[in-house]
């Protein structure tokens, strides 16, 4: 949907004094801030693929700045975990805020929130579960019944929902790129250069396709990733995830889709539907899960358009203009690998989704933490609980698979 991208070539240079391995929203955080705090200092940025091509723009374009999981901390209570995240990522959403406008980066940045609705009595206990969480945190809400929602979102298949502030939409695609291309002068960007191999005490070798560089410290910030580098292969599951765009549509078409040019839905389960009026006049549909593998593009298709036309009957047309999939690495517990791994190596991987935020807010960390910076929020980034152990295969591929089944089936008209 953007113009064509001309990739940044590798550099001459082979010597850094620190190398980003992942040139996403984590890796670019990171970057910026070492880059800002050491601005003699070069820093590589190495991207297995053209910026904007990866999962950094193949998302859904929601900026959530709420946690999704508070059950973790050790001895810390739920809700203190909670404060925790919500005192970061709210930093790093005015963080990340001033870097798009300083540069002037036009991704659609719109802080309008998002709506969660359910279609069950199991999806409405859910919602309602998540909003004893948030009066506990202070957040706010506004809650619908069906009718209200109907007028917001123009379908009657939600029976209850809530809308949310805490949240921004853009488009991925349009962010991570002018991220990429607002770097400082000091930060080289090298695409479509995958790394094929990591050494583990510094200086650090780093060889990819192409070349290798060394470095004094390394950041990795390949999310799942990470694991054929030998990183965290007992931590982490890559999980794809689907999405589809329909053309730009017709005013009468519109006019079906509500009484505002912009709001995203997000379900009352994990394996739910998620669904986000663009404000170009598409519209978009997220479904499905599948493990460390692609399901067919048929498949894909056959379910995001039977979601779609479940709760909007009366379109003209169901059809799509684009469909997609893309990657996540999950970890048992929810939590997010973030810290040091060695001495000089240092990594924030598992992002458990709602990564645009998580990302940009735990690489800016991570980047104040590889130059030895201190912090309230780096604090609490690092009191936070890591990633639980996982089975070895198969009987990871079983435990998961069986999961993805069990959640779908009891996600029911969620999905």
């Amino acid at each position: 949907m953007l113009p064509a991208r001309q990739p940044r070539t590798s550099p001459n240079e082979r010597r850094f004094g620190t190398i980003v391995i992942g040139g996403g929203y984590t890796g670019l955080a990171a970057a910026r801030r070492i880059a800002e705090l050491r601005p003699n200092e070069q820093v590589l940025v190495l991207e297995a693929a053209s910026v904007g091509e990866g999962s950094s723009g193949r998302n859904s374009g929601f900026i959530i700045n709420v946690p999704h999981n508070t059950k973790m901390g050790g001895h810390t209570s739920p809700a203190e975990v909670a404060r925790k995240q919500l005192r970061m990522y709210d930093a790093g959403l005015r963080w990340l805020e001033q870097v798009v406008r300083e540069h002037g980066i036009e991704c659609g940045w719109n802080p309008i929130g998002k709506y969660h609705a359910a279609a069950s009595e199991a999806g409405v206990e859910n919602l309602q579960a998540t909003l004893n969480q948030y009066r506990e945190w202070g957040v706010a809400y506004t809650e619908f019944d069906r009718s209200a929602l109907e007028q917001k979102l123009g379908t009657s298949y939600y029976r209850y929902g809530y809308h949310a502030p805490n949240n921004v939409f853009v488009q991925p695609a349009a962010l991570i790129r002018g991220l990429a291309d607002s770097l400082p002068a000091n930060v080289v960007l090298a695409e479509n250069e995958p790394v094929i191999s990591l050494s583990h005490t510094a200086p650090f070798n780093v060889k990819t396709v192409h070349a290798e560089y060394t470095a004094d410290r390394v950041v990795l910030a390949n999310n799942g990733f990470a694991k054929a580098l030998g990183i965290l292969r007992d931590r982490l599951i890559t999980i794809f995830t689907y999405a589809a765009v329909t053309p730009r549509l017709a005013d009468t078409e519109l006019a079906k889709l509500g009484d505002t040019d912009e709001w995203g839905v997000i379900p009352a389960n994990r394996l739910g539907t998620t669904l986000r009026r663009i404000q170009d006049g598409r519209f978009m549909v997220r479904s499905a899960y599948s493990y460390e593998r692609e399901q067919s593009s048929s498949d894909t298709l056959t379910l995001l358009t039977q979601s779609y036309q479940r709760r909007y009957p009366n379109m003209r047309s169901h059809q799509f203009e684009y469909v997609w999939g893309g990657t996540t690495a999950l970890t048992r517990n929810g939590a997010t690998f973030f810290g040091q791994l060695k001495p000089g190596l240092f990594a924030s991987l598992g992002c458990n989704g709602a990564g645009v935020l998580k990302g940009s807010t735990y690489g800016r960390l991570l980047g104040e933490m590889a130059l030895n910076e201190h912090s309230s929020y780096l604090a609490d980034a690092l009191s936070l609980e890591g990633p639980s152990w996982l089975p070895p295969e198969p009987f990871r591929r079983i435990g998961v698979v069986s999961a993805i089944k069990y959640q779908a089936s009891q996600a029911g008209p969620e999905r």
